[in-house]
């Protein structure tokens, strides 16, 4: 398994990248989020890698951060998408960014990622939603602690959109029922009873 890279910088041509370690030239793919950061040919990069195994493919794929590298590895978890879609995502939007856009269950949101349908995105924030904790590119600061909803109505909504119920559906039934001074649990309750129209 090869996890990290140091070398020369030969060359960059999106998404793939060449870079020399010990007289070896290793071909990386990466998002344009590496790519953008990436200093100038010549100069010397460190990258940690994702090391993929095919029956017919051995490929490398380059990050700079941790956090876009972890993301990548959920992504590739997410039955229907693969590498080339999980890089897309990593070029289309920041781990951060993508992280809130996931727990918020902002399936709209993410179909405007290229390569994102609705029901991948649908996909990805029900099976993504428990795995964002680390994805921070802030050191310490776990991506559930920075979206954590703050009200009782927030925190119903996140329960029921990990219920399977859609965003637009879930906002709605939240307006109706929520009252002031309710607990999550009650409105919670009162939107099922809404849903089922009991």
């Amino acid at each position: 398994m090869i996890g990290r890279l140091r070398g020369i910088l030969v060359s960059k041509q999106p998404p793939s990248l060449l870079v020399e370690v010990g007289g070896v030239g290793y071909e990386v793919e990466a998002p344009m989020s590496t790519i953008y950061d990436l200093p100038g040919i010549g100069k010397e990069v460190i990258l940690l890698t994702h090391h993929a195994v095919k029956e017919d493919a051995v490929t490398l794929y380059g990050f700079l951060h941790e956090s876009e590298r972890t993301l990548f590895r959920n992504l590739l978890k997410v039955s229907g998408i693969g590498a080339k879609i999980a890089l897309a995502v990593l070029s289309g939007v920041s781990t951060d960014h993508f992280a809130r856009l996931v727990q918020a269950g902002d399936v709209v949101a993410l179909t405007r990622i290229p390569g994102i349908g609705k029901k991948t995105a649908e996909r990805m924030v029900v099976e993504l939603r428990d795995r964002l904790d680390g994805m921070s590119s802030v050191p310490g600061v776990s991506m559930s602690g920075v979206v954590a909803p703050l009200d009782a109505a927030g925190e119903a909504t996140v329960a029921l959109l990990q219920l399977g119920y859609k965003s637009a559906e879930v906002s709605r039934l939240v307006q109706k029922v929520a009252a002031e001074g309710d607990s999550a649990e009650s409105i919670i309750r009162k939107a099922l009873r809404a849903a089922l129209g009991a």
